[in-house]
C-alpha cells in the first residue's frame, strides 16, 4: 500500500528489550501556526498523507506539522510513494500523480472501471482504496471500490501514465500489495471475506476466503479483512484481524495458519517492515475488549500493545524503525485531524494536528 520503511531491525532491538503490553496516553495535540513551507524541495522525512475527508494530500513537518498540500482528487484514500519520489494518490475520481520534491500534481489518471458512482466522501464511496507499485515501479495497481457489489485492481502504466488493464476481485477492496518479486498482486477483499490473488501480465485472478471467525452475518459482519502486510522473508501474508488472530496465508498454496494475537481490540492499518516487525492499528471499534492501540510484534510473536488515545487507521514507520506515525482519520465515525507519533522504545506518544481526515501515510 505504501512504501515499506527500512531499517526494521531497529525496532526489533527495541521491542525484544521493552515492556509488554505497555501503554502511555496520548497527549492533545498542539494545533499552532502551520509550520512555514521549506524553501526549495520538500525535506527527507516528511510525511505525506491523504486527506480522506477533503481533497488533498497534505505535507506534514514530523516536528512542527502541515505546511503545505496539494489538489489531488475527492476524498484520497490509499497512497503510494516511488523510489522517483512521485506518489500515486487513489481518489474517488482516479490516481492522481504528485511529484513530492516540487509539491505539484503532475496528472490525475481515470478509471477504467465502470459503475463507481459520481466522486463522493464517506466510507462506501466508489473509486480507489487501497494502492501499490511494483517492486520495479513499472506499474501501479489500484483496488477500485463499486459500490453494491464486486470491485476491480487496475494497473496503471507508470510510463505512459494511463490505465491499461483490469482485474475483477471482490468487494471493497481495501488494501492492495504486491510480492518482493512481483509476479502476483494481492487485494484484500473487505466485504467479501477474501483476498484476491491476480497474476500481472495476463491478470488472471484466484480467490481466497480469509475467514478465521466465520463468515456469519455476511455484509454486516465486524469480522472480516482489512489491511495485509507481504512478509519480506518468505512472502506470505500477515492478517490481523481483533487483536486476537493473525491469519498467516500462504497465496501460492491458499493454506494458512493462525497465530495469537494480544491487543483484543478491532484492527485496520499494517505495515512490516524489512525484518519482519509488524506493525497494527488498534480501532477500538465496535465495543471490542480493549481500546485504540498499535502493536508491535517481533517476528518471533512477541509483541508490545501501546494504547493510543481515540480511534486510527495506518501507520507508517520511520526507516531507522525508532518512530511510527498512525494517522487520525478512520474510516468510521470517531476520525479526528491529526497524527500520533509514537516512540517505539519507550511507548510514549504525543499529538501532531494535520490534515483533514489524514488517513493513508508515507514517509518521504
Amino acid at each position: 500500500m505504501r512504501r515499506t520503511a527500512l531499517g526494521g531491525l531497529a525496532a526489533a532491538v527495541l521491542l525484544l528489550t521493552g515492556c509488554a503490553s505497555q501503554g502511555v496516553r496520548a497527549a492533545a495535540p498542539t494545533a499552532g501556526p502551520a509550520a512555514p513551507a521549506p524553501s526549495g524541495r520538500t525535506p527527507h522525512g516528511t510525511l505525506l498523507v491523504t486527506d480522506f475527508g477533503a481533497d488533498t494530500v497534505t505535507f506534514v513537518d514530523p516536528r512542527r506539522g502541515a505546511f503545505d498540500s496539494v489538489r489531488v482528487g475527492t476524498a484520497p484514500y490509499g497512497l503510494a510513494v516511488g523510489d522517483d519520489g512521485r506518489a500515486w494518490v487513489a481518489t474517488a475520481e482516479g490516481v492522481a500523480v504528485v511529484d513530492t520534491a516540487t509539491r505539484e500534481r503532475i496528472t490525475r489518471i481515470p478509471y477504467r472501471t465502470a459503475g463507481i458512482g459520481a466522486p463522493v466522501h464517506g466510507e462506501y464511496r466508489g473509486g480507489g482504496m487501497g494502492i501499490a507499485l511494483a517492486p520495479d515501479g513499472r506499474q501501479v495497481y489500484v483496488g477500485v471500490n463499486r459500490p453494491g457489489t464486486t470491485g476491480t485492481v487496475e494497473v496503471i502504466d507508470t510510463r505512459t501514465l494511463k490505465s491499461t488493464g483490469t482485474a475483477e476481485v471482490g468487494r471493497r477492496p481495501f488494501d492492495v500489495d504486491v510480492a518482493p518479486d512481483g509476479r502476483a498482486v494481492y487485494a484484500t477483499d473487505h466485504d467479501s471475506f477474501d483476498v484476491t490473488v491476480v497474476t500481472p501480465g495476463s491478470l488472471r485472478t484466484r480467490r481466497i476466503e480469509v475467514a478465521p471467525y466465520g463468515t456469519e452475518g455476511g455484509l454486516g459482519s465486524w469480522l472480516k479483512p482489512h489491511h495485509a502486510a507481504v512478509r519480506p522473508s518468505d512472502g506470505k501474508l500477515l492478517l490481523p484481524f481483533e487483536g486476537e488472530k493473525l491469519v498467516v496465508l500462504d497465496p501460492v498454496t491458499g493454506r494458512s495458519r493462525i497465530e495469537r494475537m494480544t491487543a483484543r481490540t478491532h484492527q485496520h492499518g499494517a505495515t512490516v517492515t524489512p525484518d519482519g516487525t509488524l506493525f497494527v492499528v488498534g480501532t477500538g471499534a465496535v465495543g471490542e475488549d480493549n481500546g485504540p492501540s498499535l502493536t508491535v510484534r517481533a517476528p518471533g510473536g512477541r509483541e508490545r500493545v501501546i494504547a493510543l488515545d481515540g480511534p486510527h487507521e495506518d501507520v507508517a514507520v520511520t526507516p531507522d524503525g525508532r518512530t511510527a506515525y498512525v494517522t487520525g482519520g478512520f474510516t468510521r465515525d470517531g476520525y479526528w485531524n491529526g497524527i500520533s507519533v509514537v516512540d517505539v522504545a519507550s511507548g510514549t506518544v504525543h499529538r501532531l494536528a494535520a490534515g483533514q481526515r489524514p488517513l493513508d501515510i508515507a514517509v518521504l
